[in-house]
């Protein structure tokens, strides 16, 4: 009987640290994720403070990680690491651990793409797709619609224009002094709010293209709090500003979203990314999803975030399939500069 494939994934392409181990591309063994909160003080990310917090988190996380998944360092068999896209900083942090880590222990280090790895996401809790599928990835820095035939072959579909989606969410937020990261709190008070209050637009809705855009609504937001004089405001006015906001993100990716689902005939929905945790995107996708008779293949919250358990998922797929361990392991800030085929047929 063969030794177990165990994969190291080291994740810090952003503002949260995390550490997985997983066995035979299958079993995931520990998995932490350390979020740092000292980015609230701010009201974003300090690429700066991400960078040193990483440092100071990484040696650790791996250390307990380890000791969680009952796993000796001397028993890993490689480490995946994410190289692309997003804050350089960070992503210098993690790929130079990984880099020393692989050396010291005599094992094969490859860099993953952090898109790749939340097209695929699901995969860890729902198990293979059918093909062909149609994934999206709705986050902070990017909302991305993408045809994936397999891994490795993937049909980009439409991007944002500007602003990503979970972006808007977070200026939205600081428009109305929710603090940050906006998603989550915008989510919750906009269960208590009145979606139609403000007529807020849908933009790009009815295009002819599968693209996004959400500066326009943060701008029509701005008007409206600026309307309504100054701060502070009613719960419940803000309340129906969240909803009448989240409303309209929502429409506008269900509907772009499953337009592509259609487009593309595709057997199978999933979306990753953290706005993907978002609980009215993922009620409207399922409804979507039931009326056309396909799976919807969703994350839970936890990998919808960023994290290592994907990053292990890919990492374990290419030394599978025998892709070499990468000696430079270069970071890239930018997914259109990435590597990841992004066009074709």
């Amino acid at each position: 009987m063969s030794a177990a494939r165990l994969v190291l994934g080291i994740e810090t392409s952003c503002d949260d640290t995390s550490v997985a181990v997983l066995e035979d591309g299958r079993t995931l063994r520990a998995h932490l994720i350390a979020a740092q909160d000292v980015h609230r003080l701010y009201g974003g990310v300090v690429p700066e403070l991400a960078s040193r917090a990483h440092l100071e988190l990484l040696p650790r996380l791996v250390a307990s990680c380890l000791s969680e998944a009952q796993v000796a360092a001397g028993e890993l068999t490689g480490i995946a690491v994410t190289r692309a896209p997003g804050l350089v900083g960070s992503l210098v942090v993690g790929v130079a651990f990984a880099r020393a880590y692989g050396l010291a222990l005599g094992i094969p280090v490859v860099g993953v793409n952090h898109i790749e790895a939340h097209l695929h996401a699901a995969t860890l809790e729902h198990g293979a797709s059918p093909l062909p599928a149609v994934a999206l990835v709705v986050s902070g820095g990017h909302t991305e619609l993408v045809e994936v035939r397999g891994f490795g072959r993937y049909r980009w579909l439409g991007s944002t224009r500007d602003d990503a989606a979970g972006e808007a969410y977070d200026k939205v937020a600081k428009l109305l002094g929710l603090g940050f990261p906006g998603g989550p709190v915008l989510d919750r008070l906009g269960e208590r709010g009145n979606r139609t209050a403000f007529a807020f637009p849908r933009p790009m809705l009815d295009s002819a293209d599968l693209d996004f855009s959400f500066s326009g609504l943060k701008t029509a937001v701005a008007l409206a709090v600026g309307r309504l004089g100054p701060p502070p405001h009613a719960e419940t006015l803000l309340a129906d500003l969240a909803a009448s906001f989240q409303a309209a993100v929502v429409d506008t990716l269900v509907g772009k979203t499953l337009r592509a689902v259609d487009q593309v005939g595709a057997c199978a929905l999933s979306a990753g990314g953290g706005v993907a945790a978002n609980r009215e995107l993922r009620t409207r996708l399922a409804a979507g999803c039931e009326e056309r008779g396909i799976p919807l293949r969703l994350p839970s919250s936890r990998l919808c975030a960023d994290n290592a358990a994907m990053i292990a998922l890919i990492g374990s797929w290419m030394l599978e399939r025998g892709d070499p361990a990468d000696a430079d392991l270069d970071v890239v800030a930018s997914l259109e500069e990435s590597g990841l085929p992004m066009g074709g047929d």
